[in-house]
């Protein structure tokens, strides 16, 4: 109940408030086909980029911030069976958690390379186990289905065939997954160095390093079918301002999905809302260092403005004011996610913030 109360709290905030920056989708206004793919490449790509493993801010810190559980702060959600478990556990000799490669690493042969290989995007916490039996399966729906037990003998509410090579998530992830895939289409173009990843209708063989992924006309009906949810926007804001500074456009505009591989194809991208992000008397603000730890500041400001922060069942957290000269609050007595709200200049604005 307290994860539906969440979940139906930052919805209702995500519909009065955008995140997506102003201007950001700009450049794709009336464009169509591969012109349209072409320059929504053009706004993700060059994203920062952090490595597999490493001493400093690595994926596995990334992923603990990403997927943490909204109900715990010290968990991460494994993707393919909504467990929670402690997101210090890395790995631990295949006894935690590890790192799933929603598009498979050898679907292009790029391992871990950094970049393609750690683009946090199109990774998400996972048992070994089940990892294992993902493998680099083709998503699709089974015909002959096997339930999926995780490290643990748990039921996943996953599937895999019993006679095609291929996996089908549980039902809360599959729109999820659909555009993650959709995400990695787009933004390796083959433009850069990295391998040009594109969407199949096939199910290719285990041993196939093709740059491909399937299966297309599936993963086109589990996005329509799985809309975009709040944890995923939760997710996509933190990636982008707290870490690759990219973003990924199938959540931002579901529907463009249908504009380069649906059934809008060779019709010019006018969606209602994109020209909502820039605007030119827009109030556009960052909160930062987000996640946060303690002071966390405002940047943006204008005029003097009200900051109420609410919890994740809407109870007000804190209240305070401040100024253009003096735009820092203290946040060290909270922890968790919560809403901050900015009243300013005559009008709201709603940001998400992450302590710990």
């Amino acid at each position: 109940m307290k994860h539906l109360i969440l979940v139906l709290f930052l919805l209702f905030f995500n519909l009065i408030s955008a995140q997506i920056p102003s201007g950001y989708y700009a450049s794709i206004l009336d464009l169509a086909d591969d012109n349209l793919k072409f320059e929504l490449n053009q706004i993700i790509d060059n994203h920062i980029e952090f490595t597999y493993t490493s001493s400093n801010t690595d994926v596995w810190d990334i992923l603990k911030e990403t997927d943490r559980d909204p109900n715990n702060s010290e968990n991460v959600i494994l993707i393919y069976s909504g467990l929670s478990i402690n997101a210090a556990q890395e790995y631990n000799n295949a006894n935690g958690w590890t790192r799933e490669h929603i598009w498979a690493k050898s679907r292009g042969d790029f391992g871990t390379y950094t970049g393609v290989g750690t683009d946090v995007h199109a990774l998400r916490p996972l048992d070994a186990t089940t990892n294992s039996i993902r493998n680099n399966r083709s998503f699709n729906n089974c015909n002959t289905c096997l339930d999926v037990t995780d490290k643990w003998n748990n039921i996943t509410g996953s599937k895999k065939d019993a006679n095609d090579w291929s996996f089908e998530p549980r039902d809360e992830v599959k729109g999820d997954v659909a555009r993650m895939i959709f995400y990695m289409a787009v933004r390796y173009e083959g433009l850069d160095g990295y391998p040009d990843l594109e969407i199949t209708e096939s199910m290719l063989p285990q041993s196939n390093k093709e740059p491909l992924h399937g299966v297309l006309s599936v993963l086109l009906d589990w996005h329509r079918n799985d809309p975009v949810d709040a944890w995923e926007e939760n997710r996509n804001d933190i990636i982008y301002y707290s870490y690759q500074n990219n973003r990924n456009p199938f959540i931002d505009f579901p529907n463009l999905a249908e504009y380069i591989w649906g059934i809008k194809v060779g019709s010019n991208w006018t969606e209602e809302g994109t020209l909502d992000f820039k605007t030119s008397n827009e109030i556009s603000f960052r909160i930062y260092p987000n996640p946060s730890s303690g002071i966390i500041s405002i940047k943006g400001l204008q005029a003097s403005s009200e900051i109420n922060i609410y919890d994740t069942i809407g109870r007000k957290a804190l209240t305070t004011s401040i100024s253009v000269n003096n735009n820092t609050i203290d946040v060290s007595k909270l922890n968790g996610i919560y809403l901050v709200q900015i009243i300013t200049q005559g009008k709201r604005v709603t940001k998400r913030l992450v302590i710990h």
